[in-house]
């Protein structure tokens, strides 16, 4: 298929992308990598009257630390957040989970705001996030605010923006003596969709899990803090007992849905595996 005739804009700055889409009454679409909306502009999931190019504003690139928080640019590519040196070392969760991503050619072009912004609840940066009590930084018409991470991701394919709003950065909390990062998936081949995925974050003193967060990715309509999870193990030691109290307590955290090829039942089993898998890397690493 082909898709619909729409203008090209390409905008000059944050203000003058917020002023084109009022002036287009809500018919334009934000591009940035381009790999969710062109695909949909070919299957005419969407008409836009245009594209509002987001890829020439400087105020949406850049990787900084400001008062310990690290700051990432909307715009950064998902290649760069593999690569960049400053969140290996102050946002490490998106440095394991960027290779997940799709395949090599998608990483080169697409953004992590892109990423975000969409919410597919299968994609890895938005559970990422939530794991690192991330906060977004939106433009609208209005000024800039902050949106924390458990509040941002709505449901599916919706977030906290209001339309026309632009995600500009996402702000990470400044890393603490004892934080450690474990990421992994389940997927079919390289490269797929997971059948389930896990982001966790913790601070370890002394051997025990002083705090943690963990977020599940393709288990529901948007990514999932795992809070009863994380209850069974703030205090405790990492033994076979406490991974086991973690596992059991996921039941009161997921809630997938059954689908005909992947039964609900089949995939909290999963979310266990992999939850004992990430967890026992942790205790190694701590």
């Amino acid at each position: 298929m082909k898709s619909p005739a729409f203008d090209y804009i390409r905008a000059r700055s944050v203000a003058h992308a917020l002023e084109t889409y009022r002036s287009l009454d809500g018919e334009g679409v934000y591009l940035a990598g381009g790999h969710s909306v062109v695909p949909s502009l070919t299957l005419r999931l969407q008409a836009p009257a245009a594209l509002i190019d987001l890829s020439g504003i400087d105020a949406l690139t850049g990787i900084s630390l400001d008062d310990g928080w690290l700051r990432i640019g909307a715009m950064t590519r998902h290649a760069e957040v593999a690569a960049d040196p400053m969140i290996r070392d102050h946002a490490h969760l998106f440095h394991l989970a960027a290779p997940h991503v799709a395949h090599p050619a998608i990483r080169n072009r697409g953004t992590i705001g892109g990423s975000l912004s969409l919410a597919d609840p299968a994609s890895e940066f938005p559970a990422v996030a939530l794991a690192l009590r991330a906060e977004m930084e939106v433009a609208g018409h209005d000024g800039v605010r902050r949106v924390k991470a458990d509040d941002f991701f709505l449901d599916i394919y919706e977030t906290a923006m209001d339309p026309g709003e632009i995600l500009q950065a996402i702000l990470v909390p400044p890393v603490r003596a004892g934080d450690v990062a474990v990421f992994d998936e389940l997927a079919r081949r390289r490269g797929d969709y997971a059948m389930v995925g896990a982001a966790v974050q913790a601070m370890v003193d002394a051997g025990r899990v002083a705090d943690i967060s963990i977020a599940f990715f393709s288990v529901g309509n948007k990514p999932t803090r795992a809070g009863a999870a994380e209850s069974a193990l703030r205090g405790a030691r990492l033994d076979d007992a406490t991974i086991a109290a973690a596992q059991s307590a996921l039941d009161a955290d997921l809630d997938p849905s059954d689908e005909p090829q992947m039964p609900a039942s089949v995939r909290r089993h999963l979310a266990r595996v992999l939850l004992g898998r990430l967890l026992g890397h942790l205790g190694t690493t701590a």
